[in-house]
């Protein structure tokens, strides 16, 4: 064994002093500076002179080292080197490793703090669990929401609504995002960012969902293959909360998570006690999908239901100063608002009576279902003249999924959501159409996943084509103008969204070249996963779905107002009300009819009214009208259908 230089112990002794932070470095430099005081004060103490004692050396050589103002007072040549020497090492080690040790030790403080490591001290706020492409239009749906918010601030009894994000490494760059999103902007300020995953209680402390009014739990993208999928992660944040729960004998907080496979359902339930709402991610867009499928042209109306901005949206209202009335004398004196129905209360939830007769009481404990452009348009208005009431009786019912059976669709690219859209599908029973699905992802992983996912009877009819739909001659091949509908799906194996959907949109715009050689146009569903990209195909002929924004507003909603959950999975889901196109040619309506005399004529068969869907688009290439003023004349035109709430 080679022995150690007393060099090399000087420097491990000084190094471990060194790393153990800006305190001890201190330390150290200090007794560098006694030494070198030490050392220049006996150098100059043989001189005699003005120094009586080595202690008035010493504190010279101290002077001469900290403030080289002191360098002209010397007298004698000796004396004058020594200062030189002693100013020169000031500088060295007094000033600069002084001001390093200092500076470094204030940005390294700086950074923690700016990593949001600190527990926030904050009651009834809420907390979004993740940073995802769905959390900047989460975080805009819940500042944006107005009414809904007013509401929820009384309700816990705040002045002003905190959100508090749990990102995986909070930085400066998601805060210049927040500031520059839409529909967040200056209101940054009330976005409190922290560092830390779902999985580990010690982030869920640091922002302190115990305390909480509402915990958002989205679903985070994990590469295919990962053991970690966003529902394990949920599960696992779920179990933390409720353990810190019954560890501090608190009350667990209202939870809404979103979850991907739906099928986890129970588990979640299991794994959390508390108030929890589930949405099922993947199983919402594939109703969604298969909804377009049957009533081409819905996608602009979920577009504008399901997304913030301008349009309406459905709103819940309590029956606390409306019990008594019934569904038609409600809607007589809401004439800003379109009245769907109500929830009643029921063991263990809601029942949904939606497209319920106008004769329908309202009690105390209902809830009734509004569609509107604002939430303050479902209150009461003394300065609003009523409307006259409309008689509804019981929903005419019609099959739900009629149309569906022997329609060819193309499915065009493959992504975890696939299994659920063929189980949607299948739902429909005996009508059942023909897919082929065209991906690179071998045949064999494709089926597979299906075999997997297939709950009751698996989908009969689906063919599965190896190839790739960017290529333009594997394309033609597939001869895509043979097709009633075709889907683009967002591709979930690829880095980023914005990587996902620049294929979509290259694909699309490869298809339309080669369906403007057909007579024939099929319908077009298009997904995208990155809400920024909505505005890139000007003019675009398909129907677009906005995978992020449509989950993140049901997040968000459903976190403001609970029971919107079931009125959403009524709407969506095979069996009950839906949404639905009818021709005006089907009712006997007046050749100059508006939008009162339309709710009325379709009272008669049981049905709601919700608008207009032209086939000439308006002069911001929109073609939904949605809930009109009610003596606005619609002058129907040839093509143009109906917006229809009814019942299957």
């Amino acid at each position: 064994m080679l022995p150690f230089r007393v060099v090399d112990r000087v420097k491990f002794i000084v190094e471990r002093q060194l790393v153990k932070g800006a305190g001890f470095q201190l330390v150290v430099v200090g007794v560098f500076i006694g030494l070198i005081s030490l050392i220049g004060g006996l150098l100059v103490v043989p001189q005699g002179g003005e120094f009586d004692d080595p202690g008035s050396a010493i504190w010279w050589a101290f002077l001469r080292l900290t403030d080289p103002g002191y360098l002209g007072d010397d007298v004698g040549t000796w004396q004058r080197f020594v200062s030189t020497l002693l100013t020169i090492s000031g500088y060295v080690v007094f000033m600069g490793t002084l001001v390093a040790i200092l500076t470094r030790w204030l940005i390294a403080k700086m950074a923690d703090l700016e990593r949001g490591l600190t527990p926030v001290i904050l009651k009834n706020h809420v907390v979004v669990l993740g940073w995802t492409n769905q959390t900047l239009p989460l975080l805009s749906e819940l500042l944006g929401s107005s009414g809904r918010m007013r509401r929820f601030l009384q309700k816990h009894d705040i002045q002003k609504l905190n959100l508090v994000v749990l990102s995986e490494e909070a930085s400066a760059a998601q805060v210049h995002e927040l500031r520059n999103e839409p529909g967040i902007g200056r209101r940054a300020r009330q976005i409190i960012l922290r560092s830390g995953l779902a999985i580990q209680p010690e982030a869920l402390h640091r922002v302190a969902c115990l305390d909480a009014a509402a915990v958002i739990v989205p679903s985070a993208a994990y590469e295919v293959g990962s053991l970690i999928s966003s529902d394990v992660e949920t599960v696992k944040a779920l179990l933390s909360i409720a353990a810190q729960a019954r560890q501090y004998q608190a009350p667990l907080p209202y939870v809404v998570a979103e979850i991907q496979d739906i099928r986890k359902l129970p588990v979640v339930e299991r794994a959390y006690p508390g108030a929890v709402e589930v949405v099922a991610g993947n199983a919402t867009i594939s109703r969604l999908m298969v909804q377009n499928v049957l009533h081409p042209g819905l996608s602009e109306v979920y577009n504008e239901l399901l997304t913030a901005g301008e349009g309406n949206e459905l709103f819940i209202r309590g029956g606390e100063s409306i019990e008594g009335m019934t569904l038609g004398e409600l809607a007589a004196e809401r004439p800003g608002a379109v009245v769907l129905g109500l929830l009643r209360k029921c063991e263990p939830g809601w029942e949904v009576q939606l497209a319920a007769s106008s004769a329908t009481p309202i009690k105390i404990e209902d809830r009734v279902v509004m569609m509107a452009r604002d939430y303050s348009e479902t209150d009461a208005d003394s300065k609003t003249q009523s409307l006259p009431q409309i008689s509804r009786g019981e929903a005419r019912r019609v099959v739900r999924g009629e149309g569906l059976e022997g329609r060819r669709i193309l499915l065009l690219g493959w992504n975890r959501r696939v299994p659920s859209l063929m189980a949607e599908f299948a739902s429909y029973g005996p009508a059942q159409p023909v897919i082929d699905i065209v991906s690179v992802v071998p045949i064999s992983e494709r089926e597979h996943a299906l075999r997997r996912y297939a709950v009751g009877k698996p989908l009969e009819n689906c063919g599965h084509i190896e190839a790739d739909y960017m290529v333009e001659e594997e394309l033609r091949r597939i001869n895509p103008a043979g097709y009633d509908t075709i889907m683009l799906l967002s591709s979930d194996r690829l880095a980023s969204g914005e990587e996902a959907d620049a294929r979509t949109m290259v694909g699309y715009l490869q298809l339309e070249d080669i369906l403007a050689e057909s007579p024939g146009r099929p319908q077009l569903i298009m997904e995208l996963s990155d809400p920024d990209n909505r505005q890139l195909l000007y003019g675009h002929q398909s129907e677009m779905l906005i995978s992020p924004m449509i989950l993140s507003h049901i997040l968000a909603q459903v976190a403001l107002r609970r029971e919107l959950r079931v009125v959403l999975d009524e709407l969506f889901t095979a069996g009950g009300a839906e949404i639905r196109f009818q021709s005006p040619e089907d009712y006997p309506l007046p050749a100059s009819a508006d939008f009162h005399v339309l709710e009325k004529v379709l009272a008669t068969q049981g049905e709601v009214a919700l608008g207009v869907l032209r086939a000439t688009a308006d002069s911001r290439g929109r073609h939904l009208m949605m809930n009109p003023p009610r003596r606005q004349y619609l002058d129907l035109q040839s093509g143009d259908r109906l917006v229809v709430l009814g019942q299957s």
